[in-house]
Protein backbone atom coordinates (compact mmCIF):
# COMPACT_ATOMS: atom_id res chain seq x y z
CA UNK A 1 0.00 0.00 0.00
CA UNK A 2 1.16 3.24 -0.47
CA UNK A 3 2.75 5.13 2.85
CA UNK A 4 2.06 7.90 2.00
CA UNK A 5 -1.39 7.72 3.68
CA UNK A 6 -1.39 6.92 6.69
CA UNK A 7 -4.21 5.72 8.88
CA UNK A 8 -5.50 8.91 9.57
CA UNK A 9 -5.76 9.43 5.79
CA UNK A 10 -7.76 7.08 5.56
CA UNK A 11 -10.41 7.26 7.95
CA UNK A 12 -11.22 10.76 6.65
CA UNK A 13 -11.23 9.29 3.07
CA UNK A 14 -14.20 6.13 4.43
CA UNK A 15 -16.24 9.08 5.94
CA UNK A 16 -15.81 11.49 3.12
CA UNK A 17 -17.18 9.10 1.00
CA UNK A 18 -19.42 7.56 3.21
CA UNK A 19 -20.99 11.10 3.39
CA UNK A 20 -20.65 12.26 0.07
CA UNK A 21 -19.61 9.72 -3.09
CA UNK A 22 -22.83 7.48 -4.76
CA UNK A 23 -21.36 4.57 -5.48
CA UNK A 24 -22.33 2.96 -8.67
CA UNK A 25 -24.33 -0.24 -8.60
CA UNK A 26 -24.76 -0.68 -5.13
CA UNK A 27 -27.54 -0.24 -2.53
CA UNK A 28 -25.89 2.20 -0.23
CA UNK A 29 -28.22 1.55 3.09
CA UNK A 30 -25.36 -1.21 4.27
CA UNK A 31 -23.04 1.92 4.48
CA UNK A 32 -25.27 2.88 7.80
CA UNK A 33 -23.35 -0.16 9.03
CA UNK A 34 -20.56 -0.97 7.22
CA UNK A 35 -17.74 0.86 5.45
CA UNK A 36 -17.41 1.15 1.96
CA UNK A 37 -14.07 -0.52 0.28
CA UNK A 38 -12.06 2.25 -1.19
CA UNK A 39 -9.24 0.81 -3.35
CA UNK A 40 -6.31 2.77 -2.98
CA UNK A 41 -3.48 0.99 -5.08
CA UNK A 42 -2.72 -1.32 -7.84
CA UNK A 43 -0.23 -3.20 -9.26
CA UNK A 44 -0.56 -6.10 -11.74
CA UNK A 45 -3.47 -8.25 -11.07
CA UNK A 46 -3.64 -7.03 -7.68
CA UNK A 47 -5.13 -4.16 -5.42
CA UNK A 48 -5.05 -3.22 -2.18
CA UNK A 49 -7.83 -1.88 -0.21
CA UNK A 50 -8.30 0.81 2.75
CA UNK A 51 -6.96 -1.94 5.65
CA UNK A 52 -4.59 -3.41 3.39
CA UNK A 53 -5.71 -6.42 2.17
CA UNK A 54 -4.19 -7.44 -0.87
CA UNK A 55 -7.26 -8.66 -3.56
CA UNK A 56 -6.28 -10.41 -6.92
CA UNK A 57 -8.77 -8.89 -9.49
CA UNK A 58 -10.62 -11.31 -12.14
CA UNK A 59 -12.78 -8.79 -13.81
CA UNK A 60 -9.99 -5.76 -14.53
CA UNK A 61 -11.22 -3.18 -12.72
CA UNK A 62 -14.73 -4.14 -11.80
CA UNK A 63 -16.22 -3.60 -15.30
CA UNK A 64 -13.70 -5.56 -17.61
CA UNK A 65 -11.70 -2.30 -18.50
CA UNK A 66 -8.13 -2.87 -17.17
CA UNK A 67 -6.50 -4.60 -19.58
CA UNK A 68 -2.86 -4.50 -19.52
CA UNK A 69 -2.99 -4.74 -15.78
CA UNK A 70 -2.52 -2.20 -13.08
CA UNK A 71 0.50 0.17 -12.37
CA UNK A 72 1.64 1.21 -15.69
CA UNK A 73 4.03 3.80 -15.62
CA UNK A 74 4.82 4.50 -18.72
CA UNK A 75 1.25 5.02 -19.40
CA UNK A 76 0.88 7.36 -17.07
CA UNK A 77 4.16 9.33 -17.95
CA UNK A 78 2.53 9.39 -21.62
CA UNK A 79 -0.25 11.04 -20.46
CA UNK A 80 1.16 13.23 -18.31
CA UNK A 81 4.13 14.38 -21.19
CA UNK A 82 0.85 15.10 -23.46
CA UNK A 83 -1.08 17.23 -20.92
CA UNK A 84 1.49 19.51 -20.27
CA UNK A 85 2.19 19.89 -24.02
CA UNK A 86 -1.34 19.72 -25.23
CA UNK A 87 -4.05 19.08 -22.87
CA UNK A 88 -7.97 19.57 -25.16
CA UNK A 89 -9.44 21.67 -28.40
CA UNK A 90 -12.28 20.16 -29.07
CA UNK A 91 -12.86 18.04 -31.23
CA UNK A 92 -13.30 19.66 -34.75
CA UNK A 93 -9.86 20.02 -34.90
CA UNK A 94 -6.88 17.32 -34.45
CA UNK A 95 -4.08 16.36 -32.09
CA UNK A 96 -1.21 14.44 -32.24
CA UNK A 97 -2.38 11.90 -30.23
CA UNK A 98 -5.49 11.72 -31.68
CA UNK A 99 -4.25 11.35 -35.69
CA UNK A 100 -1.89 8.74 -34.47
CA UNK A 101 -4.34 6.43 -32.52
CA UNK A 102 -6.78 6.82 -35.28
CA UNK A 103 -3.67 5.40 -37.83
CA UNK A 104 -3.01 2.46 -35.35
CA UNK A 105 -6.08 1.42 -34.68
CA UNK A 106 -7.43 1.50 -38.59
CA UNK A 107 -4.16 -0.94 -39.09
CA UNK A 108 -5.88 -3.42 -36.70
CA UNK A 109 -9.24 -2.91 -38.73
CA UNK A 110 -8.95 -4.23 -42.25
CA UNK A 111 -11.86 -2.69 -43.94
CA UNK A 112 -12.66 0.15 -41.40
CA UNK A 113 -11.20 3.62 -42.37
CA UNK A 114 -12.72 6.51 -39.84
CA UNK A 115 -12.35 6.99 -35.61
CA UNK A 116 -14.58 9.26 -34.40
CA UNK A 117 -13.59 9.99 -30.87
CA UNK A 118 -16.03 10.79 -27.37
CA UNK A 119 -15.36 9.38 -23.98
CA UNK A 120 -17.49 6.91 -23.15
CA UNK A 121 -19.12 3.12 -24.75
CA UNK A 122 -22.63 4.53 -24.04
CA UNK A 123 -21.98 7.39 -25.97
CA UNK A 124 -19.85 6.02 -28.41
CA UNK A 125 -22.97 4.15 -29.53
CA UNK A 126 -25.15 6.42 -29.06
CA UNK A 127 -23.10 8.20 -32.12
CA UNK A 128 -23.70 5.30 -34.24
CA UNK A 129 -28.05 5.49 -33.74
CA UNK A 130 -27.31 9.03 -34.56
CA UNK A 131 -25.60 8.16 -37.92
CA UNK A 132 -27.92 5.88 -38.63
CA UNK A 133 -30.67 7.87 -38.03
CA UNK A 134 -29.15 10.79 -39.76
CA UNK A 135 -28.66 8.35 -43.17
CA UNK A 136 -32.39 7.05 -43.15
CA UNK A 137 -33.00 10.78 -43.06
CA UNK A 138 -31.25 11.97 -46.08
CA UNK A 139 -31.37 8.76 -48.42
CA UNK A 140 -34.24 6.86 -47.62
CA UNK A 141 -36.66 9.64 -46.49
CA UNK A 142 -36.47 9.10 -42.59
CA UNK A 143 -38.39 5.66 -43.16
CA UNK A 144 -35.31 3.47 -42.97
CA UNK A 145 -34.68 4.09 -39.13
CA UNK A 146 -35.31 1.06 -36.99
CA UNK A 147 -32.33 -0.26 -35.17
CA UNK A 148 -32.22 -3.76 -33.98
CA UNK A 149 -30.90 -4.93 -30.92
CA UNK A 150 -30.72 -8.44 -29.33
CA UNK A 151 -31.93 -9.62 -26.10
CA UNK A 152 -29.19 -10.13 -23.19
CA UNK A 153 -26.90 -7.93 -25.15
CA UNK A 154 -26.05 -3.72 -23.34
CA UNK A 155 -24.99 -0.88 -25.18
CA UNK A 156 -24.62 1.35 -22.22
CA UNK A 157 -26.77 3.44 -19.54
CA UNK A 158 -28.13 6.77 -20.99
CA UNK A 159 -31.88 6.62 -22.31
CA UNK A 160 -30.79 5.66 -26.03
CA UNK A 161 -28.82 3.28 -25.33
CA UNK A 162 -30.89 1.50 -22.82
CA UNK A 163 -33.95 1.78 -25.29
CA UNK A 164 -31.59 -0.43 -27.40
CA UNK A 165 -30.61 -2.81 -24.42
CA UNK A 166 -31.60 -6.11 -23.84
CA UNK A 167 -31.74 -6.99 -20.28
CA UNK A 168 -35.12 -6.09 -18.93
CA UNK A 169 -33.65 -5.78 -15.00
CA UNK A 170 -31.21 -2.83 -16.09
CA UNK A 171 -34.00 -0.64 -17.98
CA UNK A 172 -36.32 -1.26 -15.35
CA UNK A 173 -38.08 1.90 -13.90
CA UNK A 174 -36.11 4.09 -16.65
CA UNK A 175 -39.25 4.22 -19.21
CA UNK A 176 -40.50 5.90 -21.73
CA UNK A 177 -37.81 4.32 -24.21
CA UNK A 178 -36.54 5.97 -27.16
CA UNK A 179 -39.06 4.67 -30.56
CA UNK A 180 -38.03 3.13 -32.99
CA UNK A 181 -35.57 -0.03 -31.02
CA UNK A 182 -36.76 -3.46 -31.98
CA UNK A 183 -35.73 -6.59 -29.69
CA UNK A 184 -34.35 -9.82 -31.62
CA UNK A 185 -33.89 -12.72 -29.86
CA UNK A 186 -30.62 -13.76 -27.78
CA UNK A 187 -28.36 -17.19 -29.13
CA UNK A 188 -27.75 -18.52 -25.75
CA UNK A 189 -28.33 -22.28 -27.08
CA UNK A 190 -28.45 -23.19 -23.33
CA UNK A 191 -31.12 -21.41 -22.99
CA UNK A 192 -32.38 -22.04 -26.70
CA UNK A 193 -35.80 -20.78 -27.15
CA UNK A 194 -36.74 -23.37 -29.39
CA UNK A 195 -36.55 -26.51 -28.18
CA UNK A 196 -34.04 -28.91 -29.31
CA UNK A 197 -32.82 -27.55 -32.84
CA UNK A 198 -29.93 -28.96 -35.35
CA UNK A 199 -28.19 -25.62 -36.52
CA UNK A 200 -29.23 -23.58 -33.61
CA UNK A 201 -27.01 -20.62 -34.82
CA UNK A 202 -28.71 -20.60 -38.00
CA UNK A 203 -32.28 -20.73 -35.96
CA UNK A 204 -31.16 -18.24 -34.15
CA UNK A 205 -29.93 -15.85 -36.89
CA UNK A 206 -33.07 -16.70 -38.82
CA UNK A 207 -35.17 -15.10 -35.88
CA UNK A 208 -33.56 -12.09 -36.79
CA UNK A 209 -34.55 -11.98 -40.34
CA UNK A 210 -38.26 -12.60 -39.06
CA UNK A 211 -38.06 -9.61 -37.17
CA UNK A 212 -37.06 -7.88 -39.98
CA UNK A 213 -39.65 -8.99 -42.50
CA UNK A 214 -42.39 -8.55 -39.40
CA UNK A 215 -41.30 -4.98 -39.32
CA UNK A 216 -40.18 -4.29 -43.00
CA UNK A 217 -37.18 -4.22 -44.44
CA UNK A 218 -37.38 -0.66 -45.61
CA UNK A 219 -37.75 0.30 -41.84
CA UNK A 220 -34.68 -1.17 -40.82
CA UNK A 221 -31.43 0.98 -40.69
CA UNK A 222 -29.42 -1.13 -38.34
CA UNK A 223 -28.39 -4.31 -36.45
CA UNK A 224 -26.31 -3.68 -33.71
CA UNK A 225 -25.02 -6.33 -31.20
CA UNK A 226 -21.99 -7.58 -29.16
CA UNK A 227 -19.61 -10.34 -30.81
CA UNK A 228 -19.89 -11.79 -27.36
CA UNK A 229 -22.78 -10.92 -24.77
CA UNK A 230 -21.31 -9.34 -22.13
CA UNK A 231 -22.91 -8.85 -18.93
CA UNK A 232 -25.99 -10.98 -20.46
CA UNK A 233 -24.17 -14.29 -19.43
CA UNK A 234 -20.80 -14.26 -21.60
CA UNK A 235 -23.04 -15.83 -24.92
CA UNK A 236 -20.00 -17.06 -27.50
CA UNK A 237 -22.39 -17.38 -30.65
CA UNK A 238 -23.08 -20.68 -32.20
CA UNK A 239 -21.30 -22.10 -34.86
CA UNK A 240 -23.07 -20.58 -37.63
CA UNK A 241 -24.82 -17.31 -36.27
CA UNK A 242 -22.62 -15.32 -37.50
CA UNK A 243 -22.42 -16.17 -41.25
CA UNK A 244 -25.98 -16.43 -41.38
CA UNK A 245 -26.05 -12.53 -39.73
CA UNK A 246 -23.86 -11.19 -42.34
CA UNK A 247 -25.66 -12.59 -45.09
CA UNK A 248 -29.08 -11.02 -43.65
CA UNK A 249 -27.83 -7.76 -43.67
CA UNK A 250 -26.38 -7.54 -46.90
CA UNK A 251 -29.85 -8.73 -48.29
CA UNK A 252 -31.77 -6.62 -46.48
CA UNK A 253 -29.17 -3.56 -46.84
CA UNK A 254 -28.82 -3.38 -43.03
CA UNK A 255 -25.44 -1.62 -41.30
CA UNK A 256 -24.08 -4.01 -38.90
CA UNK A 257 -23.21 -1.80 -35.79
CA UNK A 258 -20.64 -4.18 -33.36
CA UNK A 259 -20.11 -3.00 -30.44
CA UNK A 260 -16.76 -3.95 -29.27
CA UNK A 261 -16.69 -2.03 -25.31
CA UNK A 262 -16.34 -5.23 -23.51
CA UNK A 263 -14.54 -7.59 -26.26
CA UNK A 264 -12.40 -4.86 -28.10
CA UNK A 265 -8.46 -4.42 -27.38
CA UNK A 266 -7.71 -8.25 -26.88
CA UNK A 267 -9.94 -9.53 -24.38
CA UNK A 268 -11.12 -12.72 -26.94
CA UNK A 269 -7.45 -12.95 -28.22
CA UNK A 270 -7.84 -11.22 -31.23
CA UNK A 271 -7.86 -7.24 -31.32
CA UNK A 272 -11.22 -7.13 -31.80
CA UNK A 273 -14.52 -9.60 -31.18
CA UNK A 274 -15.28 -9.53 -34.35
CA UNK A 275 -12.27 -11.11 -35.71
CA UNK A 276 -12.90 -14.31 -34.17
CA UNK A 277 -15.71 -14.36 -36.60
CA UNK A 278 -15.27 -13.41 -39.74
CA UNK A 279 -17.43 -10.40 -39.52
CA UNK A 280 -17.44 -7.56 -41.90
CA UNK A 281 -18.81 -4.50 -40.43
CA UNK A 282 -20.41 -1.17 -41.15
CA UNK A 283 -19.50 0.58 -37.10
CA UNK A 284 -17.66 -0.79 -34.84
CA UNK A 285 -17.72 1.00 -31.32
CA UNK A 286 -14.88 0.24 -28.13
CA UNK A 287 -14.11 1.78 -24.88
CA UNK A 288 -13.10 -0.05 -21.72
CA UNK A 289 -9.93 -1.38 -22.82
CA UNK A 290 -8.84 0.93 -25.17
CA UNK A 291 -6.95 2.68 -23.03
CA UNK A 292 -6.96 0.09 -19.91
CA UNK A 293 -8.78 2.91 -17.99
CA UNK A 294 -5.78 5.06 -17.30
CA UNK A 295 -8.01 7.89 -19.07
CA UNK A 296 -11.28 7.80 -20.86
CA UNK A 297 -11.45 7.87 -24.13
CA UNK A 298 -14.05 5.69 -26.60
CA UNK A 299 -13.96 5.54 -30.47
CA UNK A 300 -16.84 4.98 -33.10
CA UNK A 301 -14.94 3.42 -36.02
CA UNK A 302 -17.11 2.98 -39.71
CA UNK A 303 -16.12 2.23 -43.17
CA UNK A 304 -15.40 4.79 -45.87
CA UNK A 305 -18.61 4.42 -47.59
CA UNK A 306 -20.26 5.45 -43.94
CA UNK A 307 -18.01 8.25 -43.91
CA UNK A 308 -18.84 9.26 -47.46
CA UNK A 309 -22.69 9.52 -46.99
CA UNK A 310 -21.91 12.77 -44.78
CA UNK A 311 -19.88 14.33 -47.40
CA UNK A 312 -22.42 13.67 -50.25
CA UNK A 313 -23.95 17.09 -50.37
CA UNK A 314 -21.45 20.10 -49.04
CA UNK A 315 -24.41 22.55 -50.05
CA UNK A 316 -26.74 21.14 -47.56
CA UNK A 317 -25.93 22.61 -44.19
CA UNK A 318 -27.63 19.66 -42.60
CA UNK A 319 -25.80 16.98 -44.59
CA UNK A 320 -22.49 16.40 -42.45
CA UNK A 321 -22.45 14.84 -38.97
CA UNK A 322 -23.94 17.84 -36.79
CA UNK A 323 -22.33 16.06 -33.68
CA UNK A 324 -19.57 16.88 -30.92
CA UNK A 325 -18.32 15.12 -27.69
CA UNK A 326 -17.24 17.52 -25.08
CA UNK A 327 -14.44 15.29 -23.73
CA UNK A 328 -13.68 13.42 -27.46
CA UNK A 329 -11.55 16.73 -27.55
CA UNK A 330 -9.62 15.37 -24.34
CA UNK A 331 -5.59 14.26 -25.67
CA UNK A 332 -5.11 12.13 -22.76
CA UNK A 333 -7.32 9.35 -24.07
CA UNK A 334 -5.42 8.57 -27.39
CA UNK A 335 -2.16 9.74 -25.77
CA UNK A 336 -2.99 6.76 -23.12
CA UNK A 337 -4.64 4.94 -26.32
CA UNK A 338 -1.19 4.82 -27.87
CA UNK A 339 0.82 3.10 -25.36
CA UNK A 340 -1.51 0.57 -24.25
CA UNK A 341 -1.58 -0.49 -27.68
CA UNK A 342 2.20 -0.90 -27.47
CA UNK A 343 1.99 -2.88 -24.59
CA UNK A 344 -0.38 -5.27 -26.15
CA UNK A 345 1.89 -5.65 -29.30
CA UNK A 346 5.58 -5.67 -27.33
CA UNK A 347 4.42 -7.82 -24.31
CA UNK A 348 1.90 -10.35 -27.16
CA UNK A 349 -0.81 -10.22 -24.66
CA UNK A 350 -3.07 -11.02 -27.77
CA UNK A 351 -1.06 -14.24 -27.98
CA UNK A 352 -1.12 -14.78 -23.76
CA UNK A 353 -5.22 -13.73 -23.62
CA UNK A 354 -5.34 -16.88 -26.12
CA UNK A 355 -3.27 -19.37 -24.28
CA UNK A 356 -4.57 -17.85 -21.13
CA UNK A 357 -8.32 -17.97 -22.35
CA UNK A 358 -7.54 -21.76 -23.22
CA UNK A 359 -6.28 -22.46 -19.59
CA UNK A 360 -8.83 -21.02 -18.25
CA UNK A 361 -11.98 -22.82 -19.82
CA UNK A 362 -9.81 -25.97 -18.66
CA UNK A 363 -9.72 -25.55 -15.28
CA UNK A 364 -13.60 -24.02 -15.24
CA UNK A 365 -14.49 -27.26 -17.51
CA UNK A 366 -12.37 -28.94 -14.54
CA UNK A 367 -15.19 -27.37 -11.94
CA UNK A 368 -18.32 -28.29 -13.77
CA UNK A 369 -16.99 -31.77 -13.96
CA UNK A 370 -16.87 -31.66 -9.92
CA UNK A 371 -19.75 -29.39 -9.03
CA UNK A 372 -23.32 -30.39 -10.07
CA UNK A 373 -24.20 -26.39 -9.18
CA UNK A 374 -22.26 -25.32 -12.50
CA UNK A 375 -24.51 -26.08 -15.54
CA UNK A 376 -22.54 -24.49 -18.55
CA UNK A 377 -19.21 -22.86 -19.18
CA UNK A 378 -18.24 -20.90 -21.72
CA UNK A 379 -15.97 -18.03 -23.46
CA UNK A 380 -13.47 -16.81 -25.44
CA UNK A 381 -9.72 -15.40 -24.82
CA UNK A 382 -10.05 -14.31 -21.33
CA UNK A 383 -13.51 -13.18 -20.89
CA UNK A 384 -15.16 -16.27 -19.37
CA UNK A 385 -18.65 -17.61 -17.42
CA UNK A 386 -19.93 -20.16 -15.09
CA UNK A 387 -23.51 -20.48 -15.26
CA UNK A 388 -25.20 -21.72 -12.03
CA UNK A 389 -28.17 -24.21 -11.89
CA UNK A 390 -30.19 -26.05 -9.32
CA UNK A 391 -30.55 -28.74 -11.85
CA UNK A 392 -28.47 -30.01 -14.43
CA UNK A 393 -31.46 -32.15 -15.95
CA UNK A 394 -33.83 -28.68 -15.90
CA UNK A 395 -31.09 -25.96 -15.88
CA UNK A 396 -33.20 -24.04 -13.71
CA UNK A 397 -31.33 -21.06 -12.71
CA UNK A 398 -30.02 -21.14 -9.22
CA UNK A 399 -31.72 -18.06 -6.97
CA UNK A 400 -29.34 -14.61 -7.91
CA UNK A 401 -28.47 -14.59 -3.71
CA UNK A 402 -26.95 -18.23 -4.09
CA UNK A 403 -24.29 -16.13 -6.82
CA UNK A 404 -23.94 -13.89 -5.00
CA UNK A 405 -22.92 -15.72 -2.15
CA UNK A 406 -20.19 -17.35 -4.47
CA UNK A 407 -18.87 -13.59 -5.09
CA UNK A 408 -18.91 -12.97 -1.62
CA UNK A 409 -17.46 -15.92 -0.47
CA UNK A 410 -14.38 -15.86 -2.65
CA UNK A 411 -14.05 -12.05 -1.68
CA UNK A 412 -14.08 -12.48 1.88
CA UNK A 413 -11.87 -15.82 1.78
CA UNK A 414 -9.59 -15.03 -0.45
CA UNK A 415 -9.68 -11.73 -1.79
CA UNK A 416 -10.53 -12.60 -4.85
CA UNK A 417 -12.54 -10.35 -7.15
CA UNK A 418 -14.86 -12.30 -9.61
CA UNK A 419 -18.31 -10.70 -11.48
CA UNK A 420 -21.70 -11.83 -11.98
CA UNK A 421 -24.90 -11.18 -13.96
CA UNK A 422 -26.06 -8.35 -11.92
CA UNK A 423 -29.68 -6.54 -12.29
CA UNK A 424 -29.74 -7.34 -15.87
CA UNK A 425 -32.43 -10.42 -16.38
CA UNK A 426 -35.11 -11.37 -13.74
CA UNK A 427 -34.88 -14.72 -13.07
CA UNK A 428 -31.51 -15.26 -14.87
CA UNK A 429 -28.51 -13.59 -12.71
CA UNK A 430 -26.74 -16.27 -12.24
CA UNK A 431 -23.86 -16.42 -14.26
CA UNK A 432 -20.13 -15.91 -12.67
CA UNK A 433 -18.54 -13.48 -15.13
CA UNK A 434 -14.53 -13.36 -15.29
CA UNK A 435 -12.60 -11.52 -17.16
CA UNK A 436 -9.10 -10.66 -15.81
CA UNK A 437 -6.01 -8.58 -17.30
CA UNK A 438 -4.65 -10.32 -20.27
CA UNK A 439 -1.05 -9.92 -18.19
CA UNK A 440 -2.64 -12.93 -16.15
CA UNK A 441 -0.30 -16.35 -15.39
CA UNK A 442 -1.40 -19.84 -15.07
CA UNK A 443 -0.89 -19.04 -11.19
CA UNK A 444 -2.96 -15.78 -11.47
CA UNK A 445 -6.03 -18.30 -13.02
CA UNK A 446 -5.26 -21.24 -10.85
CA UNK A 447 -5.47 -19.43 -7.87
CA UNK A 448 -8.69 -17.33 -9.24
CA UNK A 449 -10.68 -20.64 -9.99
CA UNK A 450 -9.51 -22.25 -6.69
CA UNK A 451 -11.23 -19.87 -4.57
CA UNK A 452 -14.49 -20.49 -6.45
CA UNK A 453 -13.67 -23.92 -5.98
CA UNK A 454 -13.84 -23.62 -2.57
CA UNK A 455 -16.97 -21.04 -2.48
CA UNK A 456 -18.78 -23.25 -4.80
CA UNK A 457 -18.62 -26.21 -1.70
CA UNK A 458 -19.19 -23.59 0.57
CA UNK A 459 -22.09 -22.15 -0.44
CA UNK A 460 -23.52 -25.62 -1.85
CA UNK A 461 -23.01 -27.33 1.49
CA UNK A 462 -24.50 -24.47 3.59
Amino acid sequence: MNEMLTQNDISHVVEADKAHVWHHLIQHAKFDTTDPNIIVEGKGMRVWNQAGREHIDAVSGGVWTVNVGYGRESIANAVRDQLMKMNYFAGSAGSIPGALFAEKLIEKMPGMSRVYYSNSGSEANEKCFKIVRQIAHNKYGGKKHKILYRQRDYHGTTIATLSAGGQDERKGQYGPFTPGFVEVPHCLEYRSQWGEVDDYGIRAANAIEEVILREGPDTVGALCLEPVTAGGGVITPPEGYWDRVQEICKKYDILLHIDEVVCGMGRTGTWFGYQQYGIEPDMVTMAKGVASGYAAISCTVTTEEVFQMFKADPSDPMSYFRDISTFGGCTAGPAAALENMRILEDENLLENTTKMGEYLLEKLEGLKAKHEIVGDVRGKGLFCGAELVKDRDTREAVDESVASAVVSACMVNDGVIIGMTNRSLKGFNNTLCLSPALICTKNDLDQIVESIDTALTQVTAG
